[in-house]
């Protein structure tokens, strides 16, 4: 609706995962990198969690690009599984041919273990990657840590990425699962971005699709932290209605209080005006701490 009014020749704020519009904050690298010397390590498992949107999708698909080419990735989306049923699905994803008549988690394991020897022996990597792990039964985590017992002298012939939620860090501080808490050789927890992360992945995304960041005042981008927390899908879903509104307006920049409009409709009146509210709390205690600290000072220069 708004492209050709913006000069936009794409949608630069849409959510669905167009690696074009990948933009990859120190965080991000950070995460990546954390993850990427994990799976180098001899363990089994590498850990990324994060609030909801703030990117793990997207470390894990570039994780996925820069994979070696010697390597079979086995994707779980759907983790709300039994213990028989993941390990079927593992089969599917390793492209493991088996009898479902046979199906006992003895079974599948010993399919699955096979693969992994054959695997190794044709100098392959295998890598299992989970989503949404958070919603594991500790059960089947400890059916994955089994997976990952098979070894050589030097390394684990399964390494497993989880990604979920910080629920899944309450998860693997349970009891019963402290053997694969300590097979975690790398884990990370992306925060949102900041202040100036939010304002460098606004001007990427639409320098991709064409436009400049001029299209957004500059109130209107720190409105965008403000509100949205640095939450990269929020981002998205409140930059697209404002964009949106702008041009039911026509008025050819994003202005602050456009923006606001934009955030209400999406997220609620009442949540803006928390955000707002509390901004502005953070902002009266920081001014106040400055004055005691000025005044402190200058006392003592008096003295």
């Amino acid at each position: 609706m708004y492209l050709n009014y913006f000069g936009l020749n794409d949608n630069p704020f849409s959510i669905a995962p167009n690696p074009d519009y990948l933009y990859m904050s120190p965080r991000h690298k950070e995460a990546l990198a954390h993850l990427t010397f994990g799976l180098r390590e001899s363990g089994g498992f590498v850990m990324l969690t994060g609030e909801v949107g703030t990117g793990k999708t997207t470390v894990s698909r570039k994780l996925l690009q820069q994979l070696p080419d010697n390597t079979q990735v086995a994707m779980i989306l759907n983790p709300t599984l039994s213990a028989l049923e993941l390990l079927a699905t593992v089969c599917d994803e390793l492209g493991i041919q088996y009898d479902a008549d046979k199906a006992s988690l003895k079974y599948f394991t010993d399919c699955i273990l096979s693969k992994l020897a054959d695997n190794h022996q044709a100098g392959m990597n295998t890598v299992l990657m989970v989503d949404e792990a958070q919603h594991l039964m500790p059960e089947v985590l400890e059916q994955l840590r089994l997976l990952t017992n098979l070894e050589t002298n030097r390394e684990k012939l399964l390494k497993v990425v989880l990604i979920g939620q910080p629920e899944l860090q309450q998860l693997l501080k349970r009891n019963e699962l402290r053997q694969l808490a300590q097979r975690i050789t790398a884990r990370y927890h992306l925060l949102p971005l900041t202040s100036p992360e939010v304002s460098a992945y606004i001007a990427h995304r639409l320098s991709v699709a064409n436009g400049d960041i001029s299209i957004f005042s500059k109130g209107t981008l720190r409105a965008v932290h403000q509100i949205t927390g640095g939450i990269p899908r929020v981002i998205n879903l409140l930059c697209d209605r404002a964009l949106t509104l702008s041009f039911t307006k026509q008025h050819a920049v994003v202005k602050k209080p456009i923006f606001l409009a934009a955030a209400e409709q999406i997220l609620g009146e009442d949540v803006v005006s928390q955000r707002i509210q509390s901004q502005r709390k953070l902002g009266y205690a920081l001014t106040f701490f400055i004055a005691i600290v000025i005044g402190f000072l200058a006392g003592r220069w008096y003295v």
